[in-house]
């Protein structure tokens, strides 16, 4: 079997063609070559890339003219027998994100929440600062998971899996790989800290926990407070999952009734998801703004030039795709908890909302992740729904393909986005989420109280934490920001398929 590869001008005209109604494939255009079947994965993984990877044109070997010899073009592609690493090393230096996938049904399930989890959420850390020890510390349990009714909580600290204590020296040479099993036994330990030194001491609780997939509510946690004359809505929110959307909504129905006036987003835990959950929240803190640009997406040199408006902008709704009319609290002030695990989308959602309201970031400096993502499938136009997906394979990639600037052409915070009130989660005081005690909460409505007014909470003396890794990292699809691509069809019905760039 062979596959026929196009030029790049007629995989533009082919695949980019929603953004020009009259466009159409001409015999002129036509410059194909066979590739042989054993390196059509490899294949695909190149004309993806060369086509939609925001850094194309700096990365010499995805430079157009590769397809100008074939048999060079061939050679190269062989050079990588594993498409893995072909993927690798067509990755610009400054892609922190971009992932590839041998099974494309574990990056759709993720995307929608679903990943195998024994249900505790757990962040990774150096034990101390220069030492190889690593213990996790458990920060929420997913209600209906395995984790869910053992005796396993918030604040507890894991030492060890399995009776072997975790350590991490470097990427090569480390044990979390025991994580990596269907089961296992979590053994904790308390944790003590003095003159800035912790120290650990076995408890004798040993959870036995088991992995199944469970699809996550990214809706922990929403309640109320009343804070003097105010009414202070809060809602914890662990991913953008367009699936949740329409929950999401109904919370803010809640919201609206009570006559919420102040908000809190807590994003600590939340990596990133969907665009078009991340402009529907926006919307609904706000209201106000109904058709004004929420984000404006910057691609590659060969995207850019030939993107509609709507392809290029997304505004400010005030409904859901589904129709329903999105309920918004109209605030012209937010509160946004955030620490170095807030990523992608919900620093979207801050940097987007700035521009037009107050937005008071709680915690600690987010990831700094301002690309979005989409999913690639070998296609003739690169989607899952395409009839001639390639039925050889499953394999597909999450490649960065656009940077997202606000409505007033801000995007350099790929450090991160600092906070208002600093106020580092403390691991030997967590506290309990969404109460009214708990340390970050805390320090929002003490700032509510206070009508705005600088609190004695703006900093705290916290032993650095040295993350690792996390369990939602763990994740295909942690700290990505992503949008769909869709096939559309023209009069003719399932002829001449075209993209559409759709969040």
């Amino acid at each position: 079997m062979t596959k026929k590869i196009m030029n790049v001008k007629k995989l533009l005209l082919l695949f980019v063609a929603a953004t020009i109604a009259t466009t159409s494939c001409t015999d002129q255009d036509d410059n194909l070559f066979s590739v042989p079947a054993n390196i059509e994965i490899q294949d695909f993984v190149w004309k993806g890339l060369n086509l939609w990877y925001f850094w194309q044109g700096e990365v010499t070997d995805l430079a157009d003219s590769k397809l100008d010899n074939a048999e060079g073009y061939i050679s190269f592609l062989q050079s990588y027998p594993n498409p893995a690493d072909l993927f690798e090393h067509l990755r610009h230096p400054d892609d922190r994100f971009s992932v590839i996938v041998d099974n494309y049904d574990v990056l759709q399930n993720s995307q929608q929440g679903t990943s195998a989890t024994d249900g505790a959420d757990v962040r990774y850390i150096y034990l101390n600062s220069g030492s190889p020890e690593v213990i996790g510390y458990v920060r929420y349990i997913i209600p209906g998971s395995d984790a869910d009714g053992k005796d396993i909580h918030r604040g507890d600290i894991v030492y060890a899996v399995n009776g072997q204590s975790l350590y991490f020296n470097s990427s090569t040479d480390n044990n979390l790989g025991l994580l990596d099993a269907g089961s296992y036994t979590f053994n904790l330990a308390d944790l003590t800290v003095n003159n800035g030194v912790r120290s650990i001491t076995p408890n004798g609780r040993n959870i036995d926990l088991t992995r199944a997939n469970i699809t996550e509510n990214p809706i922990l946690v929403n309640t109320t407070f009343d804070v003097g004359t105010k009414k202070v809505g809060y809602i914890m929110y662990n991913q953008f999952i367009s699936n949740f959307d329409a929950q999401l909504n109904d919370v803010f129905a809640n919201f609206q009734g009570q006559g919420v006036n102040e908000l809190v987003l807590d994003f600590r835990y939340n990596p990133g998801g969907f665009v078009s959950s991340a402009i529907n929240l926006g919307s609904m803190v706000t209201g106000q703004f109904d058709g004004q640009l929420f984000t404006k997406f910057r691609y590659n040199d060969k995207i850019q030039p030939i993107l509609t408006d709507e392809q290029e902008n997304r505004y400010f709704r005030s409904s859901l795709s589904t129709g329903a009319a999105i309920n918004s609290l109209g605030l012209s002030k937010v509160y946004v908890i955030t620490t170095g695990s807030t990523a992608s989308a919900s620093e979207l959602v801050i940097n987007s909302l700035a521009p037009y309201i107050d937005v008071v970031q709680v915690g600690t400096t987010t990831t700094g992740k301002n690309e979005a993502s989409v999913s690639l499938y070998d296609s003739p136009s690169w989607t899952f729904g395409d009839e001639q997906l390639n039925p050889n394979h499953k394999w597909a990639m999450q490649p960065l393909i656009s940077r997202l600037e606000n409505s007033a052409g801000f995007s350099n915070y790929t450090d991160g986005l600092n906070p208002d009130i600093e106020l580092a989660e403390d691991l030997t005081n967590l506290g309990v989420l969404g109460d009214e005690n708990e340390p970050l909460l805390a320090a929002a409505l003490a700032n509510i109280a206070a009508a705005g007014r600088p609190s004695n909470s703006n900093t705290n003396k916290v032993l650095p934490i040295e993350g690792i890794t996390e369990t939602k990292l763990q994740r295909i699809t942690g700290n990505r920001m992503y949008i769909d691509l869709k096939v559309g069809e023209t009069d003719d019905h399932l002829k001449n398929h075209k993209i559409i760039i759709n969040e």
